[in-house]
């Protein structure tokens, strides 16, 4: 019995060592008061290609921050806002993602996926046909870092569907083609699969990147890419909208 109590004690005792030094498994801790979500910093296993970071640290998502292109300032943001037309939504009738050509071909084997993922990667390696085989991207909505650029989608910013829904059903083939692989606007990101197919084609009524520092950064690019495209906002969207500009501290 002895020997026993001896070897409980010294398993709770290498528990709470792992978890003063962050090894183990980070746990996904559920929102707290203010709406944000903690991740905590660890591999999830030896040798696995993602890790997360702490989100609510906006310095660890900054370089997601940083490259995407044609962002406004949260101010421009505000006024473009005003601009947008306010309507309900269109149905879906028609509707195919087919019907957005993506992805498209840029030269040197290169498309619109690997462009994007070669300019938000770090020391990003590719082979001969322009795949990325090698990198670190942090993926802005939750703070996951990848180092397998197989594990990562591209998201459009304002989904394909939500275009179609706004306004994108009476543009030509060819509008709609730029609007799918636009890469003058911040409309492209690498994010983990995981969150992009929770968001799925939803709104920022109804979906907000779980990390919350970059609620600013994703309104601000939202309205940047309808504003543009001329589409149109629900009343629910544009109140949301409004709410993520107002977390901008700049």
């Amino acid at each position: 019995m002895g020997q026993k109590n001896t070897a409980r004690a010294m398993t709770a005792a290498v528990a709470v060592l792992l978890a003063l030094t962050g090894c183990g498994t980070a746990p996904h801790r559920a929102p707290n008061a203010s709406g944000a979500t903690s991740y905590e910093a660890s591999l999830s296993t030896p040798g696995s290609p993602t890790a997360t970071v702490p989100v609510e640290d906006a310095k660890a998502l900054q370089p997601a921050v940083q490259v995407l292109p044609g962002l406004s300032t949260p101010e421009a943001a505000r006024i473009q806002l005003t601009t947008l037309n306010v309507a309900p939504q269109k149905p879906m009738t028609g509707y195919t993602r087919t019907k957005f050509t993506h992805w498209t071909g840029h030269g040197e084997s290169c498309d619109t996926r690997e462009i994007v993922l070669q300019r938000t990667g770090a020391d990003v390696q590719r082979d001969a046909e322009c795949r990325a085989v090698a990198g670190t991207w942090t993926s802005p909505y939750d703070g996951v870092v990848v180092t397998d650029a197989a594990e990562l989608d591209i998201d459009h910013v304002v989904p394909l569907a939500n275009a179609w829904r706004s306004g994108a059903d009476v543009w030509t083939a060819a509008r709609r083609k730029d609007f799918a692989n636009d890469l003058d606007r911040p409309q492209l990101l690498p994010v983990s699969a995981a969150t992009n197919r929770g968001k799925g084609d939803q709104g920022p009524e109804d979906w907000q990147p779980p990390a919350r520092v970059y609620w600013c950064t994703y309104a601000t690019a939202w309205t940047n890419v309808k504003a543009h495209y001329r589409l149109s906002v629900t009343e629910a969207e544009k109140n949301k909208l409004e709410q993520m500009l107002g977390t901008c501290t700049t």
